[in-house]
């Protein structure tokens, strides 16, 4: 499969040059057919290099004002916790730009939705697109949160990463139980208390 703006056949040809200079012979069987193998997982691992991510966010759903002023009160066009959208435990893979080495882990997204709200199979592709390119765990989060707060305008986002690197995990001091937890936030949902009530609910145990 071609994959845009990723030219398989010089990684392939890269690799053969890493497999001779390791000491290697890319001819033997075994090797025969890995620099293929490599540039087509490269392709996947970096396909949203190519893919803006604001357009998963395109096509979404008016909020009806009406459900807010429902609950009652003055204050029911102020946004609080429980008007919040959360999803857990989204499953991520990326690729340390650092080592290319992958970190893989899970993603919990939460926002408080102004005008609009968005399929929530939408918000995985959002996270899909941004992990497949060459990142930092800690620039991943800022970059799901901008994406969520542009293509949404949200009251509040908040992503929450835990991964593990394997550029950690298998160099090095190979720590083999460490993962690395990062957080971005945005809009009412980076005020603490707010945030720690959602953090919570993330942290939650299900029945």
């Amino acid at each position: 499969m071609t994959t845009p703006g990723v030219d398989q056949e010089r990684i392939a040809r890269a690799v053969r040059e890493i497999l001779l200079a390791i000491g290697e012979d890319p001819a033997r069987p075994g090797l025969a057919r890995t620099p293929q193998r490599v540039a087509e997982a490269y392709a996947e691992f970096f396909g949203g290099l190519a893919v803006d991510p604001l357009v998963h966010l395109a096509d979404t759903v008016p909020l009806d004002a009406g459900i807010r002023r429902a609950k009652g009160g003055a204050d029911a066009d102020t946004p609080t916790t429980s008007d919040a959208v959360v999803l857990r435990d989204l499953d991520f893979r990326s690729v340390c730009e650092h080592h290319l080495l992958p970190f893989v882990g899970t993603a919990h997204v939460a926002y408080l939705p102004g005008d609009r709200v968005v399929g929530l199979g939408r918000i995985p592709a959002v996270v899909d697109t941004l992990a497949s390119r060459p990142q930092l765990q800690e620039r991943l989060a800022e970059e799901i949160a901008d994406a969520l707060e542009t293509g949404l305008e949200p009251k509040g986002v908040l992503v929450v990463l835990d991964a593990q690197h394997r550029c950690v995990t298998t160099r090095g001091s190979r720590q083999e139980r460490s993962s690395t937890v990062t957080i971005a936030s945005r809009g009412a949902l980076a005020e603490p208390a707010a945030r720690a009530e959602i953090v919570a609910l993330i942290g939650a145990r299900r029945d």
